[in-house]
């Protein structure tokens, strides 16, 4: 990719949840964020030829952006089976901008063992089942040294204590107003907005 307006495009037209769980709190990411934090990760130097976890993947906008802008490999790991189906769909609709390597993990997170160089993530916020989202960081600080993940900007004092207590630093604080579509049977609005952050989490080295 070129630039970040060509990625978020491309992630524009792929294909998100058909039935997406309300209690697993599957809300699709908005392309233009997932463009943003992708591209500052690039900006970074924390995408290009680096190994990638991209938990809860979903229907893996985040890990495709990666492979689109030069990952070496990226796993995509979700335990929602119809999800990685959509993921594959969706890899095999881009894969002329693909020259890494993926592979898909059918699993909860808990069972990944690789060690990779960097995790990013769209956990549950926390809001139907809690401490979701804390399980997803704990899994991450023992992945990788460098992670990306996507919170309730609210929620800040939380992202930043837990890592605190796990020996890592917030190196960087990305705020949007993401835009989620309606998918979810109680959902009043056709459009709505939501505050979230994503934190970039390092391990001083």
């Amino acid at each position: 990719m070129k630039s970040k307006t060509s990625l978020a495009v491309k992630l524009s037209k792929l294909k998100i949840f058909e039935n997406p769980s309300a209690k697993d709190e599957q809300y699709a990411a908005d392309s233009e964020v997932a463009a943003d934090i992708l591209w500052n990760a690039f900006m970074n130097n924390n995408i290009k030829g680096k190994i990638i976890a991209d938990f809860g993947a979903g229907t893996g906008i985040l890990g495709i952006g990666a492979l689109m802008l030069g990952a070496k490999k990226v796993f995509f790991v979700e335990k929602d089976a119809n999800a990685l189906k959509i993921c594959m769909e969706n890899i095999k609709s881009v894969k002329e901008f693909i020259h890494g390597k993926f592979e898909l993990i059918n699993k909860d997170i808990s069972e990944f063992n690789e060690e990779v160089n960097i995790v990013i993530e769209n956990p549950p916020f926390g809001t139907k089942q809690e401490h979701a989202d804390k399980v997803f960081l704990e899994k991450a600080f023992k992945t990788a040294p460098i992670i990306y993940s996507i919170h309730k900007t609210s929620t800040k004092d939380f992202v930043l204590a837990i890592s605190k207590d796990a020996g890592f630093e917030v190196t960087r604080q990305y705020n949007f107003n993401m835009l989620l579509k309606t998918t979810m049977k109680f959902h009043s609005k056709k459009l709505q907005r939501i505050e979230v952050s994503c934190f970039r989490l390092q391990k001083p080295f």
